[in-house]
């Protein structure tokens, strides 16, 4: 297990390893997000009070949970580097800050198209919105404070240390709607007795929730490759490779 961790942290057998597993992401995870979309507009049935605004959901809830997890994955792999030094997990890091900034901005894109019609306007500050946008901030934060500095390993410190600090707004993000009165409505999927959604809309949302999780591995095996490569440029065993 030691020598496999070992591997895993060296750059030549990582940005091997990347590139293998790159397709394997990439495909499904296509394949799952166009299944979803067809079933979530074709078959899905209307909301009885939302009628067919509420098919932003099969884009906005799963893109919002992803801009969660990527930012928890952003933190624990900056932890990792702080505590051990590893300079894979800072390019790791580094590496999820735009997907993760992808997913919250569209989070609260879409967010902001279905408030309109339902709520009468595109934006509240709503404390479930609010924490999002900080989100938002805080990978926007991350990245410019990493272009900031010349210097690689002062870059990746900081921006650590940033990381860290920021993921205290997760659980925030996440428990807003029970801390707080919020317009946003409570959770209707993870729900630990009876999800409050019907089965017929369930399933796809499943679907498109699986197909953005492999999207991630996908984008984060390319970016981390890229990120591998910018860093040992001058590296022996890249210039043998190619």
């Amino acid at each position: 297990m030691w020598l496999w961790l070992h591997k895993l942290g060296s750059p030549p057998h990582a940005y091997r390893l990347l590139g293998k597993m790159a397709p394997w992401f990439g495909w499904p995870a296509l394949a799952l997000i166009l299944l979803a979309t067809w079933w979530g507009l074709a078959w899905a049935p209307r909301d009885y009070q939302q009628g067919d605004a509420f098919r932003l959901l099969y884009v906005h809830a799963p893109s919002a949970w992803m801009s969660m997890f990527t930012y928890v994955v952003m933190a624990v792999a900056a932890g990792i580097g702080m505590i051990w030094r590893i300079k894979l997990a800072h390019a790791a890091a580094a590496s999820c800050a735009p997907i993760g900034a992808s997913f919250t901005f569209l989070a609260l894109a879409t967010g902001s198209i279905w408030g309109k019609p339902m709520w009468g306007t595109w934006w509240v500050w709503d404390a479930r919105l609010t924490s999002e946008l900080i989100l938002l901030f805080l990978y926007l934060g991350y990245m410019a404070l990493r272009s900031s500095f010349d210097d690689p390993q002062r870059a990746d410190r900081a921006s650590a240390v940033l990381a860290i600090v920021g993921v205290i707004n997760v659980p925030i993000i996440h428990y807003s709607v029970e801390w707080w009165t919020t317009l946003h409505q409570p959770a209707s999927v993870t729900k630990l007795d009876k999800p409050s959604i019907a089965i017929e809309m369930l399933y796809p949302l499943f679907i498109m929730m699986l197909g953005f999780q492999l999207y991630f591995g996908w984008a984060i095996s390319r970016r981390l490759r890229g990120e591998i490569l910018r860093r040992e440029r001058n590296a022996k065993w890249l210039k043998e490779s190619t």
